[in-house]
């Protein structure tokens, strides 16, 4: 595969990576690498390894959770009385707090760290009170209590928070805690703006601090919020380059605003960065963000680089399985190849049934649009039973979004059915369900924007000013997006509108100046600004 980065950068990620192998190799180069030089956490811990505890609370701000825990423990060979270093193991085997519902595995190990944390040495009352804190969110087994241990975890940060005003790295925990709470139905954002209320003031102080920069990305996570987190957005990557997440998370403002080619050259650093260092889960997040705007801007030939690539390492331990699923979902669905779409294989996942839902998802709508809407029936059925399943496992999120794309994958079997009149109506509700939520942070987005596929149904109806609505509503939420743009021009063309359709035709060529194939929709909008 093209090497993804210049041979010198390539160079300085491979020395990077051992400085964290080796205790002697860590404090500078540690600092340089992931930004713990910004970093000051107070810790009662013994003074020989308190520049190491900054290196391991750094590499937890960039979610590099396996290195940071690595660091916590040679924390804790060196100090076994050092019970905040069990704090930091906790926090980090919680994992990302915006990943869903966590599983029985994860809370049976964070439960027992919490143990050794609580027994462990003599933590001053701050320390004594983060470690509680923390344990708030291993306090039950149970998943269907998983919301209410988050927002009790919270409403603790804020009180450590409060206790400690003074305390930077405190109040960016407690910053991060808000954001996690957040519902992805409350459309007043309004635990995003608490937190990113806390964040900027702190960011114009520390401009360097890698926690600041991810967590404000993060906190303007939303479509009508992102072009506020672009400062930071361009800035975290070069903050911490030895962590493949602080390399990827730049990526999420620039999917908000259709910023194609600045998140593919930050996916490309961070998959090459994962690679060097055996992160399956990390290469693959990367290759699907990287997948996404390829096949924004007409890169099919690059986006099929990076979907075999993902096949290679599919099998690999720790794999991303949303990344597995997605990706081959995405090459087939935003190039229109339907028959592709309805013959992709399904690969079951136990553990994330949603991620089993992508495939049957696009096979179903590659069924319908492919002239063969019977055989979407047996997909169209497992994403209910997916659905079921997902509620039994007490997650309302995934449940939902699972639902939704059984909705929108019914609504064109019936549409190809010939019952096109319910079809759009079963289409428009799903999307007013779809907008009404958001999508989640392991995702650059839905397979298929409900509503863009409306602008698409309506298109085929023959209610061309109808789906120009629909394809600009899309557009709002989803910035220069191919098929919606494609869409709208088609749509504005069938309306009679000829400068809105000259606009759009040119707004497309535009998004795609660097196409490595010839799509059909690129040599249609060539021949209407020809004509």
């Amino acid at each position: 595969m093209t090497r993804l980065v210049s041979a010198a950068m390539a160079a300085a990620l491979l020395v990077s990576v051992p400085a964290f192998a080796q205790h002697e190799d860590h404090g500078a180069a540690a600092a340089d690498q992931v930004g713990s030089a910004s970093v000051t956490f107070d810790t009662s811990c013994a003074p020989a390894v308190r520049a190491d505890f900054n290196t391991a609370v750094a590499m937890y701000h960039s979610f590099w959770f396996p290195e940071a825990i690595k660091m916590f423990q040679s924390i804790l060979a060196r100090d076994p009385s050092c019970a905040l270093a069990y704090w930091g193991i906790a926090m980090a085997q919680w994992g990302n707090p915006y990943a869903g519902v966590k599983g029985v595995p994860v809370l049976k190990a964070g439960t027992a760290t919490m143990e050794k944390a609580r027994s462990t040495g003599m933590p001053t009352p701050r320390e004594r009170a983060l470690i509680e804190a923390v344990g708030i969110l291993y306090g039950s087994l149970d998943p269907a209590t998983h919301r209410d241990r988050v927002l009790r975890y919270e409403a603790a940060m804020q009180k450590v928070a409060s206790d400690n005003p003074k305390d930077v790295e405190v109040r960016i925990l407690s910053a991060l805690a808000i954001t996690q709470s957040q519902l992805p139905t409350d459309k007043t954002y309004s635990k995003l703006l608490a937190a990113a209320k806390i964040l900027d003031p702190l960011f114009k102080q520390l401009p360097m601090h890698p926690g600041l920069a991810h967590y404000i990305i993060h906190a303007y996570d939303a479509p009508p919020l992102a072009d506020r987190a672009l400062t930071a957005a361009r800035r975290y990557a070069s903050l911490a380059p030895a962590a493949p997440h602080a390399l990827h998370m730049p990526s999420h403002t620039f999917t908000r605003l259709g910023l194609w080619q600045e998140s593919i050259d930050t996916n490309r650093r961070s998959q090459e960065t994962a690679r060097t260092t055996n992160d399956t889960n990390a290469e693959l997040h990367a290759l699907d963000y990287q997948t996404y705007a390829y096949l924004q801007t007409g890169r099919d030939r690059a986006a099929k680089g990076a979907l075999d690539r993902a096949a290679v390492i599919q099998s690999q331990p720790g794999a991303n399985t949303f990344a597995v699923a997605a990706i081959p979902a995405r090459y087939a669905l935003e190039r229109g190849d339907w028959a592709a779409a309805a013959a992709l294989t399904v690969q079951p996942a136990p553990a994330t049934p949603y991620t089993e839902g992508l495939a049957h998802f696009a096979r179903a709508i590659g069924a319908s649009r492919s002239g063969t809407p019977d055989a979407a029936t047996a997909d169209i059925t497992r994403l209910g039973e997916l659905r079921d399943t997902l509620q039994s496992m007490a997650d309302p999120y995934w449940a939902e979004q699972v639902d939704i794309q059984r909705r929108v994958a019914l609504a064109w079997q019936t549409f190809a059915s010939g019952r096109r009149d319910e079809g759009i109506a079963q289409l428009r509700a799903a999307a007013d369900a779809e907008d009404a939520t958001d999508k989640a942070a392991v995702t650059p987005g839905p397979l298929a924007p409900a509503r863009e596929l409306l602008g698409d149904m309506l298109l085929e109806a023959g209610r061309p000013k109808e789906a120009l609505a629909a394809f600009e509503a899309t557009m709002k939420k989803e910035p220069n997006r191919f098929r919606g743009v494609y869409g709208a021009a088609r749509a504005a063309e069938a309306a009679g509108d000829r400068g809105k359709a000259k606009t759009y035709y040119n707004e497309l060529l535009h998004i795609a100046r660097d196409a490595d194939t010839d799509r059909p929709e690129l040599m249609a909008a060539r021949k209407f600004i020809r004509d």
